[in-house]
């Protein structure tokens, strides 16, 4: 702002510029005061156009600066991105197999089981197809290198081998429960379940054939399973949470097998008649004891 001193000075010299009478001398006066008063009032213009920025510049710097701090505030509590993997526990994975076990019906698969003899490095891979339903009936299509069926209907467990035209019947009882921890590992078993029959420990995240896998690893609880079976490793896969692999360890010789589940579709209907047990004629049925 222009002092008061100054505008005095420059009113003076408008009322002697603009007599009739003024003098020439005052007249060049009173254009060099009006060029001086133009600058100053350019100069005033300018002066209060760089204020009006700075200040424009202050409040701009304020507002991003309150912005980043709000956003601050506020980025703890904004939700997960979507598709973003959990931090999964042991506790929320058997939470979520008590969830997909109400939804379980049934499933078809391809096999494969590799067995891992130790002390020999021998290794004897089978393969073939598998279905599973939920009402305790599962049929196993047993094609390379040798054919075999393996047929669950209820409590009746039946191996038919038709190379030698024998089929071996098994009442399970009593050890049905065993059986099912063994042959069905993981197809519809509720978290509580399988807590009550092993110690659990969660291994991590894997990727098997292409696929997000969680490995659990399951110490058996009962005495009977354990004189069998140290531990199972067993993955979930997370998209079906149904088993992707099964690793059985057996006890005192370090032996293995490997299960793996591939080509999975689950819930699909599956007539009774795929677990009849109808043998060709001239078999010979066998009933083991114990």
């Amino acid at each position: 702002m222009l002092s008061d001193s100054f505008e005095g000075i420059l009113r003076r010299d408008v009322r002697i510029v603009s007599a009739p009478s003024a003098p020439r001398k005052f007249r060049r006066t009173h254009s060099l005061r009006s060029s001086l008063h133009k600058q100053g009032v350019d100069a005033g213009r300018a002066t209060a156009r760089q204020s009006d920025e700075i200040r424009k510049m202050k409040i701009g710097a304020k507002f991003a600066t309150v912005t980043v701090f709000l956003c601050a505030g506020l980025a703890p509590q904004l939700p997960a991105v979507s598709g973003q993997t959990p931090a999964w526990t042991t506790d929320s994975v058997l939470r979520q197999l008590d969830e997909q076990a109400g939804e379980f019906h049934s499933l078809q698969a391809n096999i494969e089981r590799t067995k891992v003899t130790v002390v020999v490095d021998d290794k004897s891979t089978e393969s073939g197809q598998m279905w599973v339903r939920r009402d305790d009936k599962m049929r196993i299509e047993l094609t390379q290198p040798d054919p075999r069926t393996v047929l669950r209907d209820g409590n009746m467990f039946y191996i038919f081998n038709p190379k030698t035209k024998t089929v071996e019947e098994y009442d399970l009882g009593k050890k049905k429960s065993l059986v099912d921890q063994f042959l069905l590992l993981g197809f519809g078993t509720s978290g509580n379940a399988l807590k009550k029959s092993y110690l659990i420990t969660l291994q991590g995240e894997e990727v098997l054939d292409n696929r997000k896998a969680l490995l659990l690893e399951l110490t058996p609880k009962s005495e009977d399973v354990r004189n069998q079976i140290s531990k199972v490793q067993l993955w979930l896969d997370e998209s079906t949470w149904l088993p992707a692999q099964q690793k059985f360890f057996e006890t005192g010789s370090g032996d293995y097998f490997v299960v793996r589940y591939t080509n999975v579709v689950r819930n699909i209907r599956i007539s009774d008649d795929r677990f009849k047990p109808r043998w060709p004629k001239g078999v010979t049925k066998i009933k083991p004891q114990g």
